[in-house]
């Protein structure tokens, strides 16, 4: 820019010097626009929407596009594979509900808070520490509208009758709960605008709905009171050991708890109910304001209750039908954003909360894997209780399918929003969080992580490290028995696999690679101490 000025000096005394000055002031303004308006356009550049769709108890190997061999048909979620990124070594952050879904909101290990680190009922106040920052906080302080609509499951504080803490009577199944005042604590109090919830799975009482806080319908009565303990077909199967004589047990799949119920609740609705509130959420949002619907689905999860529309349709049983409902939700949601002329700008993130809970009594009965590739299931701390699919679609951002084959966790969810929307972290949040921002850039050989800690729905812990997953402990550790292995005398205390080569976790490695054992398990410790 000087050498254009020295020559603007140099010819406003020689012929033309004043045509070539008005020649350079214009060119000056032109530059100046040209960067006023560059500025302006990069100002203008649009935070994507964030739609999360998480489903319950839902295996890696459902999807059809995951699991060539998969008996359900998944055209929605395959759908997202072939337009966006699927992540083929994803895992909660533990194998059951509770602490999984914190990990996500939280960006933390669901172990560093005891409240968390394990399942609770309907009736458990908040785990979530008051002044922590979830995921939605972030979002919120980065401009976005905020909302909830699904399964909770992250604790409630109620108001009560007595003033003592919510709990329910086991053998009547009423609680202390007075219905008909807010909650103390829940969603709304954790960074989202708007809630509209089922405070914890759908075979755990209270069943009602609330929203921002409030009951839906207040006027309660018994889940017995509408639907009968037995009909005259049932049979029971492995899944009874979950309930006793008092809860509602249909057939395998088909239960739940005894408990209060609001009079218009009906199970049966309740995924239908959460589509349509989060339909409406999506129908009064506006291109110009970004926005968060988490969506934590009630299902595939117990009770195993398909629309009339999949029934039967599955080559899985009823569980492969309910599968084929939570697909029509991702159709749905994808539909009303399309509709509403937002799908372009919304990253939508596809996973679920653990592994199936698919015995292997239910892989030889219906010929299919739920947890493809994976020894174990839900609950388990073998690879099956918490591998998960994860699946990102943003069609103006991600312009490639394709397939991620680094370790991640689904608390990375949580540094990676924050980054993309421009948000610091700060010290103490978020410390179990990593940004795979790059991936979603295309760079699918960028390391996310070079480990992380594994939790089991029994307390079992397991670190992996690479292509090694080190097992503090013998057995399962969840669902899948044997739950818990004693030591024999001078035998193997824990187990050792090398994943790249023994993938289904079969041979035990603890014996042949002792500083190794040594090595992880101080890692393990280290990780675990981390606050």
């Amino acid at each position: 820019m000087s050498k254009f000025f020295n020559q603007v000096k140099k010819n406003i005394g020689t012929q033309g010097g004043y045509s070539f000055l008005l020649f350079g002031i214009a060119s000056i303004l032109i530059v100046i626009l040209l960067l006023g308006f560059s500025n302006r356009h990069s100002s203008l550049v649009k935070k994507p929407n964030v739609v999360i769709l998480f489903a319950d108890d839902m295996g890696y190997g459902d999807i059809q596009s995951l699991n060539p061999l998969s008996r359900i048909k998944t055209p929605a979620i395959d759908g997202l594979v072939k337009s966006g990124i699927s992540f083929e070594n994803a895992h909660a952050s533990a194998s059951v509900c509770t602490p999984s879904r914190y990990g996500l909101l939280t960006g933390r290990y669901a172990f560093r808070t005891p409240e968390a680190a394990g399942g609770i009922g309907g009736f458990t106040p908040s785990v979530i520490e008051k002044e922590r920052l979830t995921l939605a906080s972030i979002l919120k302080d980065a401009g976005y509208t905020t909302a909830i609509t699904g399964k909770w499951h992250l604790g409630l504080n109620w108001a009560t009758k007595d003033q003592k803490v919510a709990q329910i009577n086991a053998s009547t199944g009423y609680s202390n709960v007075d219905y008909s005042l807010p909650v103390k604590s829940g969603p709304n109090d954790f960074g989202f605008d708007y809630s509209f919830i089922h405070p914890a799975s759908l075979d755990i009482p209270p069943y009602v709905f609330l929203e921002n806080g409030q009951v839906v319908d207040p006027n309660i009565i018994l889940t017995t009171d509408i639907y009968p303990t037995r009909k005259e077909n049932t049979e029971f199967s492995w899944d009874k050991k979950h309930s006793d004589e008092r809860a509602v047990y249909w057939e395998k799949g088909v239960w739940w708890r005894l408990g209060e119920m609001s009079a218009s609740f009906r199970v049966e609705d309740c995924l239908e109910t959460i589509v349509e509130q989060a339909e409406k959420f999506i129908g009064i949002q506006s291109a110009e304001q970004p926005f968060l619907l988490y969506m934590p689905l009630t299902g595939p999860h117990t009770p195993w209750l398909p629309s009339n529309e999949s029934k039967g349709k599955s080559g899985a049983g009823l569980y492969g039908d309910f599968v084929m409902d939570i697909d029509q939700v991702v159709a749905r949601i994808s539909s009303k954003l399309e509709a509403e002329g937002l799908l372009d700008n919304t990253l939508i993130i596809f996973s679920s909360d653990n592994g199936a809970y698919w015995p292997a009594e239910e892989i030889l009965l219906h010929g299919h894997d739920s947890n493809k590739g994976s020894r174990g299931q839900k609950g388990d701390v073998w690879n099956g209780g918490h591998r998960v699919p994860l699946i990102i679609s943003w069609p103006s951002g991600i312009k490639k399918s394709n397939t991620y084959k680094g370790l991640v966790s689904l608390t990375d969810i949580y540094a990676t929003l924050a980054s993309l929307t421009g948000k610091r972290i700060p010290a103490g949040e978020g410390i179990d969080s990593k940004d795979f921002g790059p991936v979603l850039a295309g760079d699918m050989s960028f390391t996310t992580r070079e480990n992380m800690v594994h939790h089991s729905s029994g307390g079992m812990f397991a670190i992996r490290e690479g292509d090694w997953k080190y097992i503090d402990g013998l057995g399962s550790g969840g669902f899948t028995y044997p739950f818990k292995i004693n030591p024999e005398e001078n035998g193997p205390e824990g187990q050792l696999y090398q994943l790249n080569q023994d993938p289904l976790e079969t041979t035990n490695l603890f014996e042949a690679f002792p500083e190794k054992i040594i090595r992880m398990k101080e890692k393990l410790e280290a990780l675990k101490r981390a606050r």
